[in-house]
């Protein structure tokens, strides 16, 4: 059983299906607004510091050599830089980056289209490169490797095999699922990074860089408030930011302060953990319905009418992260720092 202690609840029996203010997804509104704020070089990029020395060691030794660098594979939730750290890369290299995706390449024309437009030292950014398709996988390899592309002309007894030799170029892979990328894929990468989630003076840093290049006004207290509700998630900090200023402009004089900011959090529904109606949902449908679990992921599915993909990969992490859910053998658990945080009281 569950005792209400605090504010009214309410719990529908689907899940919201808009665009989530604190989804660490990019949407397709902020391509403009993103790119704007993302930093130049190395020296402007906050946080990640042991990647961020690697790569610096990785560039200069390569410039040094005059060389082109090893291929580079960044893993990581989403939001947390991996696309930024590759334009930094290129700008630190002082070459040119051609973006594309998995998805995007869909025949092995594609690629060969892309990778015979390459110059000599070029970058080749593939986001989401564990949605590659296999057999694009498998041209690719000569190509990492050898530097070469292995064409097939014609079909049957007298098909035969063109190589095309290609000029030295580094492909940054990113991906949130490193683990769906296949072994001969992920051993051709030279170097393999994992970018984590942020520190909370890292966030309030890049808040205040992000306001600077925003022309907005706010006290720390402000940066300290919308970083703690970022999720430690750059692209979920400049968004939050992004909504307070339009607030502040349109009800207030442009200034960023904490009465500001509160309101404007109230609005968008968004709590003092960065939980927002969707997350709280979540749990109090294992709550309410499941009595705090364990629930299997099937089940749970089936009663927020969300596919398992979501709940497991959109909904779940931050809600494991802070500890307030648990994935036992038998299912999930609501624990008691979530019942904590939302004003109940675990009678069971």
């Amino acid at each position: 059983m569950v005792r209400k202690l605090g504010t009214n609840l309410v719990i529908n029996n689907f899940m919201e299906t808009e665009q989530r203010i604190i989804d660490p997804k990019e949407q397709s509104s902020e391509d403009t607004f993103d790119f704007s704020l993302r930093p130049k070089t190395l020296s402007e990029y906050v946080g990640q510091e042991k990647v961020k020395a690697n790569l610096e060691i990785a560039i200069s030794a390569a410039k040094k050599r005059q060389e082109g660098m090893e291929h580079v594979l960044l893993y990581g939730a989403p939001g947390l830089g991996k696309t930024t750290l590759a334009h930094v890369i290129a700008n630190e290299v002082g070459k040119n980056i051609k973006v594309t995706s998995g998805p995007a390449i869909e025949k092995s024309g594609d690629l060969a289209a892309i990778l015979t437009n390459l110059e000599e030292g070029d970058i080749l950014f593939i986001d989401e490169i564990h949605r590659l398709n296999k057999s694009i996988e498998e041209i690719l390899y000569p190509a990492m490797e050898d530097f070469a592309l292995d064409i097939v002309m014609g079909k049957g007894p007298s098909a035969r095999t063109l190589r095309l030799d290609l000029p030295h170029f580094t492909i940054i892979g990113a991906t949130t699922m490193a683990s769906l990328l296949s072994a001969p894929l992920r051993d051709r990468f030279g170097h393999i990074h994992h970018l984590d989630f942020y520190e909370l003076n890292e966030m309030e840093r890049i808040i205040r860089r992000s306001a600077k290049l925003l022309n907005v006004e706010l006290d720390q207290s402000s940066a300290n408030l919308i970083a703690t509700r970022s999720r430690k998630t750059p692209r979920i900090a400049n968004r939050l930011l992004k909504r307070v200023r339009d607030y502040s402009q349109v009800k207030g004089n442009g200034y960023i302060d904490l009465n500001i900011c509160d309101a404007a959090f109230k609005m968008m529904e968004v709590d003092m953990l960065g939980l927002d109606q969707v997350d709280r949902k979540l749990l109090l449908t294992i709550i309410n319905k499941f009595k705090g679990g364990p629930v299997g992921l099937n089940t749970l599915s089936a009663a927020t009418g969300e596919d398992i993909d979501t709940i497991e990969n959109v909904y779940e992490p931050y809600l494991l992260q802070l500890g307030f859910l648990d994935r036992s053998p038998r299912g999930r658990v609501v624990t008691e720092n979530a019942y904590k945080h939302l004003g109940l009281e675990n009678i069971s």
